[in-house]
């Protein structure tokens, strides 16, 4: 299972990014093609033909570069499975082969002058900038390690509001002489709720869990505000063997309830939305906005804990957009993240 501590992995040498996720491949060619205008400023002689170096440049190290990137992001798995030293070679070894094969590529068409000192300066760069590259994501994953990741999410995961709790307890007790049955399945849900915010909550979770704990979660919130909440849900089209992380929509409901139909006076409808479009997954949570209440109305706890948890999840794959988007009287907040399936080990 997709897990915090898969993109922290334990091992002897250094750690291996992850090339199938897509902030990996920014910053390597944002990283790399800095390093070559860093290359050419530093070899340039006259400042008139600088562009005309750069340009050139680039088109000598774009196709090795997008060459590997390819290949490494094919051979993402083994890369995974080898230790550290092992798979830092393998990627020096994919490194070389695309660098010499594209040089002497360029050679046959003139692009770069013949020789065997050329092939041997590209490829002491390719082993530089290799390097360089593997020294910047072990000090990036050895700073956001697996301890410190799960303890910032455990904190993340801890933020349920007070008065929920103190709401919950009361609507309980108003109901504990004319419905015991009812007041009985409150306290089971209560408790299973507070179990799940209570365990590790590191790994990637089925959607049908999380939509059964924030069932859970509206039905408790129901019994304190009666018909004034009412909740649409659109599911349909979402794979039922979708994965996600955990906590990602109690925290949006709270939002949606305490700032959206508590506020309101009378009834409103809080729309829950999934959907799957490629290898997206996406969220849409909308609510009635109260007049008065502005764009950015509300605790935007919420908002910030579930973004960070997303980057520690997908790093750049995922997206939390229109966060504050308020049309005819709804506030929405709509999350879009990598299509993730399989069944939870």
């Amino acid at each position: 299972m997709s897990s915090i501590r898969q993109n922290h992995p334990a091992s002897s040498g250094p750690h291996l990014p992850d090339f199938t996720n897509q902030g990996v491949w920014l910053r390597i060619l944002l990283g790399v093609n800095f390093l070559a205008l860093l290359a050419a400023l530093a070899a340039n002689q006259c400042l008139a033909a600088l562009p005309v170096e750069i340009l050139t440049l680039a088109g000598i190290i774009e196709l090795p570069l997008i060459a590997s990137l390819l290949l490494l992001y094919t051979l993402n798995k083994l890369l995974q499975r080898l230790s550290g030293m092992s798979g830092a070679l393998l990627m020096l070894g994919v490194t070389l082969l695309t660098t010499s094969t594209a040089y002497i590529f360029s050679m046959h068409f003139n692009i770069v002058a013949s020789g065997q000192d050329g092939l041997l300066r590209a490829l002491c760069w390719a082993v530089l900038i290799t390097g360089a590259l593997l020294w910047y994501f072990d000090a990036r994953q050895r700073q956001h390690s697996p301890v410190l990741a799960e303890a910032r999410l455990m904190a993340l995961t801890a933020r349920i509001r007070p008065h929920f709790l103190f709401n919950s307890l009361n609507a309980v007790l108003g109901v504990i002489r004319s419905e015991p049955r009812r007041a009985e399945e409150a306290l089971e849900e209560l408790s299973d709720l507070f179990r799940v915010l209570m365990r590790e909550n590191s790994e990637l979770v089925p959607l049908s869990e999380e939509i059964a704990l924030a069932r859970q979660y509206l039905s408790l919130e129901r019994l304190r505000l009666g018909e004034r909440l009412r909740v649409r849900w659109d599911i349909e089209s979402c794979p039922p063997d979708a994965l996600m992380p955990p906590l990602m929509l109690q925290p949006l409901l709270e939002n949606a309830v305490y700032h959206g139909i508590e506020p309101l006076g009378e009834p409103g409808e809080i729309a829950i939305v999934f959907s799957h479009h490629g290898d997206k997954l996406r969220i849409e949570i909308s609510n009635p906005c109260p007049p008065g209440a502005g764009a950015n109305h509300g605790n935007q706890m919420a908002l910030a804990n579930i973004r960070e948890r997303l980057m520690l999840f997908y790093d750049l794959e995922a997206r939390l957009n229109n966060i504050a988007e308020v049309d005819s009287g709804r506030y929405t907040v709509r999350i879009a993240i990598p299509y993730r399936h399989g069944a939870p080990q």
